[in-house]
């Protein structure tokens, strides 16, 4: 018996579609974080890029619990002094919903060199509308 180990030439990326409508966002990433990673295949290697595109939609409808919409604080810095910008969780599904759900999961993958192709395939609608019907997306359990 030897152990099977994937090959990046037999990789095959499927495509999900999920709507965000009345779900939590920690919980949302969770499964979408899973999916890109490809961790629900049987065949998951730790370093072959085996996850799967995931398309998310409805971005400005997802739910946080209790008072993280005006507790969690987003930062960021640009470099320069006094340069310090923080948003609340409000104030950024209100100007950008894609960028919650981004983050989100971007915080749920591992930082390697995966990360990036894995976030390359996360796509996030605002609307319930989607360029990606010639894939046709399956429902993401």
């Amino acid at each position: 018996m030897r152990t099977y180990q994937q090959k990046t030439a037999e990789t095959k990326h499927e495509w999900y579609v999920v709507d965000a409508t009345g779900q939590r966002l920690g919980q949302l990433a969770v499964r979408i974080a899973r999916a890109l990673s490809g961790k629900q295949k049987p065949t998951w290697t730790p370093h072959i890029d085996d996850g799967d595109h995931v398309v998310v939609l409805n971005a400005g409808k997802v739910e946080l619990s209790g008072k993280k919409w005006t507790q969690k604080v987003y930062q960021r810095h640009s470099g320069y002094p006094g340069g310090l910008r923080t948003e609340t969780a409000r104030e950024v599904l209100a100007k950008h919903p894609e960028r919650l759900i981004e983050r989100a999961v971007r915080g749920m993958l591992p930082p390697n060199r995966m990360r990036a192709d894995q976030l390359r395939r996360l796509k996030v609608y605002r609307g319930a509308e989607h360029p990606h019907a010639g894939q046709s997306p399956a429902e993401l359990r």
